[in-house]
């Protein structure tokens, strides 16, 4: 661990704004502090585990309880969740929101911007492992782009021979003072499913509420979401490129007491909103071709 750990940092690191440490049972993190936020990245599961601005305090949502063990979820920040959202379609025994973060991502990049930015890109190409899982060819890499905002944008490529097609999303669980003080902006007039059901909903409000256990799919949307937290006092705006669905999560009190990763009254200090493709918006890819799902969060100022 500590040779690899010492290689990395030899060929990635950069002086006072990134290096490479381990901090929880064996699992390496990138750890990154430049002039506007800091933030901290997980190899394994290319998981994003802190983001937080100078100006501010802690942008995303970490369990207490979450494991840091290879073969199990990492529970809150933003889990990357590829080659299928939720549950498999036909085999309740494969891991819920697929493989990518269950499997150590590599480094390819590390880069300052003239702004003073942080740019890191991880890779997890196919491989004997994930054809246990899934039995195509692909490599994803997940560019990150640390500042006064942070963008993930998620790339797909087929590699193979065979066409294939996949869903996705940008799990992101934002950090708020107490569900009751959050409304959520930007989705009015879009058309959502609630859970797994089939039926079309209209959100007609222009705030949404949560006051009880949501899971809402909006469909055919590109549009910004604005988190607003009264207690906080702060605003944080979610955008995307390469994504026609959002999600809107919050498992609220029976199903928190189900995870056992998740204190029982974590429902109250966190909400998910996320990029997605799903639904009617699953991604078809021919041999050589890629996708994008790009996601920014950022304080509204």
């Amino acid at each position: 661990m500590e040779e690899e750990i010492d290689l990395l940092n030899e060929q990635f690191s950069i002086e006072g704004e990134l290096c490479f440490s381990e901090k929880k049972d064996g699992l390496i993190f990138i750890d990154v502090m430049n002039k506007y936020a800091e933030a901290t990245i997980s190899l394994y599961g290319g998981h994003i585990i802190q983001y937080k601005p100078y100006d501010s305090f802690d942008v995303l949502w970490m369990s207490p309880d979450s494991n840091f063990e290879v073969g199990k979820a990492i529970r809150g920040g933003i889990p990357i969740c590829f080659p299928w959202f939720g549950p498999h379609a036909s085999d309740s025994l494969m891991p819920a929101h697929g493989f990518a973060r269950l499997l150590n991502w590599e480094v390819t990049k590390t880069e300052t911007t003239v702004k003073g930015e942080t740019l890191i890109t991880l890779e997890l190409n196919s491989s004997e492992e994930t054809k246990k899982y899934w039995p195509y060819d692909f490599k994803m890499e997940l560019d990150l782009c640390i500042g006064s905002s942070f963008k993930v944008e998620l790339r797909i490529t087929n590699t193979g021979e065979k066409e294939f097609s996949y869903t996705s999303a940008i799990h992101t669980y934002f950090n708020v003072s107490e569900i009751s003080n959050v409304q959520i902006e930007g989705l009015k007039g879009a058309t959502y499913y609630s859970g797994f059901g089939n039926e079309l909903l209209t959100q007609e409000s222009n705030l949404i509420e949560i006051s009880k256990e949501e899971n809402r799919r909006y469909v055919n949307t590109e549009s910004d979401i604005i988190l607003h937290d009264s207690a906080f006092n702060r605003k944080i705006k979610t955008s995307k490129k390469g994504s026609k669905v959002s999600v809107v999560w919050n498992p609220w009190s029976e199903t928190a007491k189900a995870f056992k990763d998740m204190p029982d009254d974590g429902y109250q200090t966190f909400v998910c909103i996320e990029p997605a493709n799903s639904y009617d918006d699953f991604i078809q890819l021919a041999p050589g071709e890629n996708h994008s799902t790009v996601g920014v969060i950022g304080l509204v100022k």
